[in-house]
């Protein structure tokens, strides 16, 4: 299983695939996260009247513990920013598997409508990365196992890292700004054209990254 881990490791494509990954399920706990650090509802209304085993009332209830929905936001914003930042990614795959496990039994528990299919599929990308690191990580399971990390050049390169900061950075920027545009003009902000910019960002740094590698060999 191992060699096999390694020899899918090599694939330059799913190298791209586990940096945007990152980035992407990263952005999502960041995005996420704002509001409970700031003490604010989850949800445009107070779920106080509604049924007791319904979702908005869960969520009410969340909100209503105070330091816990703070606890909770901060847990997120943290386990996002190490994701994106790629250097300490293998730190936050840890770090978000109990919190994004948490979250899909969550959704699977009440209604929800299409939302487990999402939390599923973050589940499974997050396994996803624990897989990818896991020559690092077993160690915890194997304690006197031989220590035995390849470093992935192209992954190495520190102008993911500083995308990953960038995209934390306008990740809290879009939130923020949605918020004081909804409050005080009634408008939104487009998430395609973000994730358009994002998507265009990503492509340049990455292809960047490959010619500069081309070209020192």
């Amino acid at each position: 299983m191992e060699k096999l881990l390694e020899n899918f490791k090599q694939k330059r494509l799913f190298q791209i695939f586990t940096i945007g990954l990152r980035y992407l399920i990263g952005s999502a706990f960041v995005f996420a996260s704002i509001v409970k650090i700031e003490g604010q509802r989850f949800t445009s209304e107070s779920g106080e009247n509604a049924p007791i085993n319904s979702a908005w009332h869960f969520f009410e209830t969340m909100y209503r513990s105070g330091i816990y929905w703070n606890f909770i936001g901060w847990g997120q914003l943290f386990a996002g920013f190490l994701l994106m930042s790629q250097i300490f990614s293998t730190l936050g795959a840890i770090a978000f598997f109990p919190i994004i496990t948490n979250v899909f039994f969550i959704t699977i528990s009440y209604s929800f409508g299409g939302t487990p299919f999402i939390t599923f599929l973050m589940l499974l990308g997050n396994i996803y990365l624990l897989l990818w690191d896991w020559d690092k990580l077993k160690v915890l399971v194997y304690p006197l196992v031989n220590y035995q990390h390849k470093p992935i050049p192209f992954m190495q390169r520190r102008a993911w890292m500083y995308l990953g900061f960038l995209y934390f950075s306008m990740t809290i920027l879009m939130q923020k700004s949605g918020q004081f545009l909804a409050t005080h003009a009634d408008l939104g902000i487009n998430p395609f054209f973000f994730m358009l910019g994002c998507l265009i960002m990503f492509l340049v740094v990455g292809i960047s990254t490959l010619i500069v590698q081309i070209r020192r060999k």
